[in-house]
């Protein structure tokens, strides 16, 4: 190779060298903003303590919008924390709550709740404080399966439920003209009616163990305090057959009349308007030995049907015929019935 050719290259070479390193200087000084996937340099700017309040803001409130609630949790404190006293701290502080709620961040977001409560009782939108303190109780125990799926949420720990109840009932008390009001009635009838399931399932599992006096205690829970609830016909069956094999045939006789008032047309009456309690009972207490000999031995002890007694003179009410009775029964059957595919959330 000639001298000649080798100065030009290293002339090429020499003025290639400085160009890149004026572009690696760029790059590492703009932190490689200009490569989409490498970073945002829109973030560092907001973490910056020099960041204003209201890009800060602002900045927050674009994260809210595209569902990106981490980071907006991130700047809403940035935000509470460097400007604390300032025109959008309060406002941060509620939104908060919502970001956390929507993170499935229930007992951070319960606690902001209580926080911005107990800061601003006063405030315009404390209602939403309550609100979003009562829906956090009541998402509690709900995952995505549950979500999915169809769930009995009777059959589990009620204690998230009955949180959430009292947090809506404290807002319909302080607001009740509040517009989350109506959902928040809506959400307590649902809350009565499961608190109340979840005390006859307990109470159900104590019959099935012959604990009658603790049974009988659980059903009149349901009538004492949930009165009017979808389980207060099941309460009453638990109360006659428990009084019924405790000996107790006056205080049985008086349930059995107060079940055929409200509830004449209920599946546990026959035709002669007497009580039967034989399926009731049969696919409660089924023991193993039972199942397993496909109903042959070991049968669970079932009482004959139970015959209302009436004061004289007292006419009962009239039930429906024999055709609408079966139909009723009929009915009851088939919602207590599942199939092989009732776990699939589209077959009813």
């Amino acid at each position: 190779m000639s001298f000649t050719r080798i100065s030009s290259i290293t002339r090429i070479i020499s003025s290639i060298v400085p160009i890149a390193v004026i572009l690696t200087s760029t790059l590492y000084a703009t932190g490689c903003s200009i490569i989409p996937f490498f970073g945002d340099d829109d973030e560092e700017d907001i973490l910056s303590t020099n960041t204003s309040e209201q890009l800060l803001y602002r900045n927050a409130q674009r994260y809210l919008r595209s569902g990106n609630y981490d980071q907006a949790i991130s700047q809403l404190e940035v935000l509470e924390a460097q400007f604390p006293f300032g025109r959008y701290a309060e406002q941060a502080q509620l939104e908060l709550i919502y970001a956390r709620y929507q993170s499935y961040d229930i007992d951070a977001a319960r606690t902001a709740a209580d926080r911005f409560i107990r800061l601003h009782p006063q405030h315009k939108n404390v209602d939403y404080a309550y609100y979003l303190k009562g829906l956090g109780a009541f998402d509690r125990n709900r995952s995505m399966i549950d979500r999915v799926f169809t769930t009995d949420m009777s059959q589990r720990d009620t204690t998230s439920a009955r949180e959430s109840y009292a947090d809506f009932a404290q807002l319909l008390t302080r607001f009740p003209t509040s517009q989350y009001a109506p959902d928040a009635t809506q959400r307590m009838v649902y809350l009565r009616n499961l608190m109340a399931s979840a005390e006859i399932h307990v109470a159900d599992y104590y019959m099935r163990r012959g604990a009658n006096i603790a049974a009988a205690n659980r059903a009149q829970y349901v009538l004492e305090n949930f009165p009017g609830a979808q389980a207060t016909p099941d309460a009453l069956l638990v109360l006659i057959e428990a009084n019924y094999k405790l000996g107790l045939t006056d205080a049985a006789n008086d349930h059995m009349r107060i079940l055929s008032i409200n509830y004449p047309e209920h599946p546990a009456f026959n035709a002669d308007g007497s009580i039967v309690l034989t399926e009731r009972i049969r696919n409660r207490d089924r023991s193993w030995t039972n199942l397993v000999t496909l109903g042959l031995l070991d049968r669970p002890e079932v009482p004959p049907p139970l015959k209302i007694e009436h004061p004289e003179g007292f006419v009962p009410p009239e039930r429906g015929t024999q055709e609408q009775s079966d139909d009723a029964k009929k009915d009851s059957d088939k919602k207590d019935r599942k199939g092989w595919f009732s776990w699939l959330p589209f077959v009813s």
